[in-house]
């Protein structure tokens, strides 16, 4: 099953061969962890990655080459963010907003997705054309799905954000006016 149990079960070896599992856990640091992988967030990164690679594969081999640089970048920035996002990079690297910068992918993904799908299928006749366009289609409902989560999510947060500072700014008006003699009606 993956992951690999932590200690597997030493296997009798010979003693002049040389141990190519000792590189396994040093490459396996870079495999995303699977509690990520089960959350919501990361299916939908897989989802995106998936989709972006499979639109991209189809817009190759179609008519509509044309249209192939958009889900080439939008495979490329998913990939980024499933790696920093698996990898915990928003924690370390907090002088970017990544919220608000994986809103805006999605955001530009879903919009992007959902222009060169119509265009696909109503425009070129071949069918990889119209499987781009299909599964375009899809990418813009996933894409669409993971920024109103993303906006849920930050809203929610600016509403703890607002009401933690109108208390500290109640405290801080009742004691200016108690200060003061002034009482507010």
């Amino acid at each position: 099953m993956w992951p690999p149990d932590p200690e597997p079960d030493p296997d009798p070896e010979p003693a002049g061969s040389s141990q190519p599992s000792a590189a396994l856990p040093g490459l396996r640091a870079l495999l995303p962890a699977r509690d990520f992988l089960c959350s919501l967030k990361g299916r939908l990164l897989l989802a995106e990655t998936g989709f972006s690679f499979i639109i991209f594969v189809c817009y190759v081999a179609s008519s509509a080459s044309a249209f192939l640089t958009a889900p080439l970048l939008e495979f490329l920035l998913a990939l980024c963010f499933l790696f920093a996002d698996a990898m915990q990079l928003n924690d370390k690297w907090q002088g970017l907003c990544w919220p608000m910068m994986d809103f805006l992918r999605c955001v530009t993904a879903a919009l992007i997705y959902f222009a060169i799908s119509i265009t696909a299928v109503a425009k070129y006749p071949d069918g990889a054309s119209k499987a781009a366009g299909v599964f375009g289609f899809f990418a813009t409902i996933v894409f669409a799905i993971d920024f109103y989560l993303i906006f849920n999510n930050v809203a929610k947060f600016l509403k703890q954000g607002d009401s933690a500072h109108e208390t500290t700014a109640d405290k801080a008006e009742g004691g200016i006016s108690s200060d003061t003699g002034l009482d507010r009606d």
